[in-house]
């Protein structure tokens, strides 16, 4: 089965499916450079309001395959930090569903999501200290972010695999679902996320991330949008606001 990123849009929500089965959807270096390029049409289509990054079947995404590295491992890490880089610039919510391991690349991968979700027995790591690799500096200062300076360390310092319970504890994971029911609250979830102002989570996600040269930016989108005038509205009236506004690109 060839290794490929699947994708579709369903109800205002992108799905982005890492699909190498047979060497538990580890990242080839084809699929690397798919990424930032898919990535980029789908926040160029306004119909998407969220994305959702999964792999297929019990597992999210071994890392990168191990094949990759022996044709030079400082190319198969820039492939991968640019892939990491574009999800983490993509406009719109990010969420990753995690079942079984995320490991490597693939922990590179969720930590770039705005948001994760696991399935209890899901596995995480990030392993560069197993192949003798400096982890890049954008993931760690990236993974620090996440999980914090302890955790990062000892995450990177081991190279050891830790359960979904820790990730929760350590904020690598928001939710820790019980097996079987991690799609319908990810479907839930997703409902929540499109039906909300993305003018509201745009500037958010900017703000979170540490961006502090678009505060006049956002000031004015808000001035010029209809977005608080329609929640207000919709709140007086008790029905679900209609929010119109788009990012444009």
């Amino acid at each position: 089965m060839e290794p490929q990123l699947l994708h579709e849009v369903t109800a205002s929500v992108a799905t982005v499916v890492i699909r190498h089965p047979e060497r538990r959807n580890a990242m080839t270096a084809a699929m690397w450079r798919a990424l930032p390029p898919l990535l980029d049409d789908l926040a160029a289509d306004p119909g998407v309001r969220a994305l959702v990054l999964t792999g297929e079947g019990g597992t999210f995404c071994a890392g990168a395959d191990i094949t990759s590295l022996r044709e030079g491992p400082q190319e198969a890490q820039e492939l991968a930090v640019r892939a990491e880089e574009a999800l983490a610039a993509f406009p719109k919510p990010t969420l990753a569903v995690v079942r079984g391991h995320c490991v490597g690349g693939g922990t590179q991968l969720a930590a770039a999501c705005d948001l994760r979700f696991a399935e209890e027995g899901a596995l995480f790591g990030v392993t560069p200290a197993k192949l003798g690799i400096v982890y890049p500096a954008s993931s760690t200062r990236r993974l620090v972010s996440v999980v914090g300076r302890a955790t990062a360390k000892y995450l990177l310092f081991s190279g050891e695999l830790i359960d979904a319970e820790r990730a929760l504890r350590t904020g690598l994971v928001d939710e820790v679902l019980p097996e079987g029911q991690l799609g319908k609250r990810v479907a839930e979830f997703a409902r929540i996320l499109v039906s909300r102002s993305q003018l509201t989570q745009a500037a958010a996600k900017e703000f979170a991330d540490g961006r502090t040269d678009r505060d006049a930016h956002w000031a004015e989108q808000a001035r010029g949008s209809a977005e608080a005038a329609e929640g207000v509205a919709a709140f007086l009236e008790r029905r679900q606001p209609r929010f119109t506004w788009t990012i444009s690109r």
